[in-house]
């Protein structure tokens, strides 16, 4: 009767020691699932517009957001969620006054972008990225450089609260 004991107090510790040492994300490898977008998508400038937005306060920036095909075919067609394969970037200036333009109409009205601060991306797999809703999440510096990893745990947490598939821009036809 002992010997039944321990075996099975045995096989209980080993498929304990089994599944809790397996990858929590389903990655084989033992790989954890990637949340972070770490290389800018190529010809993404060349993408089509599907809006600019100003932010004030602290950021004070003027951004362009671009969609890759996927994206904006998914934005024409009011498609949600997003399907995989969207990628929508946000390239984004200083939002900074325009003393020529300001000169020729005689007073301060007129912004342009400035200096580039940073690229930011939203990448739609939703396999790779299941733990963040389906979306890889990157940042890149002016210098093409990753934003650090604190930064970067702020992106889902933030998207969480859009109420279109974690995406904040609307289509601007």
């Amino acid at each position: 009767m002992r010997h039944i004991v321990f075996l099975l107090v045995a096989v209980a510790m080993v498929a304990w020691a089994i599944a809790f040492t397996a990858p929590a994300s389903g990655q084989s490898g033992g790989e954890t699932a990637p949340i972070f977008v770490t290389e800018m998508p190529p010809g993404y400038r060349d993408w089509t517009v599907i809006s600019v937005a100003h932010e004030a306060g602290d950021l004070n920036s003027l951004g362009a957001k671009l969609g890759n095909d996927v994206a904006i075919k998914a934005y024409r067609e009011e498609k949600l969620p997003f399907p995989d394969g969207t990628i929508i970037a946000a390239v984004h200036w200083a939002h900074s006054p325009s003393d020529e333009n300001n000169n020729v109409f005689g007073r301060a009205q007129s912004f342009v972008p400035g200096p580039a601060t940073n690229v930011q991306f939203m990448i739609k797999d939703s396999k790779k990225f299941a733990a963040t809703g389906g979306w890889g999440f990157g940042h890149f510096n002016k210098d093409g450089t990753l934003g650090n990893d604190a930064l970067m745990k702020t992106c889902f947490p933030c998207h969480a609260k859009a109420s279109r598939d974690l995406v904040f821009t609307r289509y601007a036809p």
